[in-house]
């Protein structure tokens, strides 16, 4: 039995969707969500093996619940994007349902994911290629600099200098070569403010600057983590991103 969560802000395309996906015995919706911060609960909850998710909703959108995956849950984006960016999907190989949701389009989804939970886990690149073709990724350049706290001082820090942000319960730790300094935005607002060639998120809590990368290593388990220089400390790398140092 394949599990299913769907996720979307609007009740009458979860039903539509539920409707449509009961066509299918070997496919069981256990969950649904109406915002993103349900759908990542919901998610670490029943650890689905496939969640639909609309890319906007309310509190996180589709691609910010995506990137907090750690398990094994497939993506399929559900999106009203028009077909120019639908082709560009495709040519990616994302998974994704067109609003209103047909069950023409939805029978090549469930074949997409049948395959899918067959093969090696990709959704890191998934993510990665939706985030490029995303326009709101595009909107506005770059941050160049943070505000960041140390004690009862705040200071401006060039991101160039950040050789990570990671996520520490209310705060997000800047950490430099010479200092580790606090900002209050959630690492997933964070990661779409910065330079996409430049910041790879490596974990649900991590970004790591990739100009300040050393290297990376494996332990006796397999997992990957990355080294920064000058740093003791190694950083872990989530299955999902893995790919993305397949070079190194």
């Amino acid at each position: 039995m394949t599990t299913i969560l769907i996720a979307d802000d609007e009740p009458p395309l979860v039903r539509a969707l539920q409707n449509h996906l009961a066509h299918w015995p070997d496919l069981q919706v256990v969950a649904t969500a109406r915002n993103g911060l349900e759908a990542a609960q919901a998610i670490a909850q029943w650890q689905p093996d496939v969640a639909f998710l609309d890319i906007q909703m309310p509190g996180m959108t589709g691609l910010e619940v995506a990137q907090g995956i750690e398990g094994a849950t497939r993506v399929v984006f559900v999106t009203a994007f028009d077909a120019y960016a639908v082709q560009a999907f495709e040519q990616e190989a994302i998974d994704y349902v067109l609003k209103p949701v047909t069950a023409e389009r939805l029978q090549r989804t469930v074949e997409r994911v049948r395959r899918s939970l067959a093969a090696p886990q990709e959704d890191g690149r998934l993510l990665s290629a939706l985030q490029r073709l995303l326009p709101a990724a595009q909107a506005t350049p770059p941050l160049k600099w943070v505000r960041a706290s140390r004690g009862d001082t705040t200071v401006q820090v060039a991101v160039d200098d950040v050789l990570y942000f990671h996520a520490d319960e209310k705060y997000t730790v800047v950490q430099t070569a010479q200092a580790e300094l606090l900002i209050r935005t959630p690492i997933c607002e964070l990661l779409g403010q910065l330079d996409a060639n430049q910041f790879w998120q490596v974990h649900r809590s991590t970004i790591v600057n990739m100009h300040h990368v050393e290297g990376t290593r494996r332990d006796e388990l397999s997992r990957l983590f990355v080294r920064m220089r000058g740093q003791v400390r190694e950083l872990p790398v989530s299955r999902a991103y893995v790919h993305l140092f397949k070079a190194m």
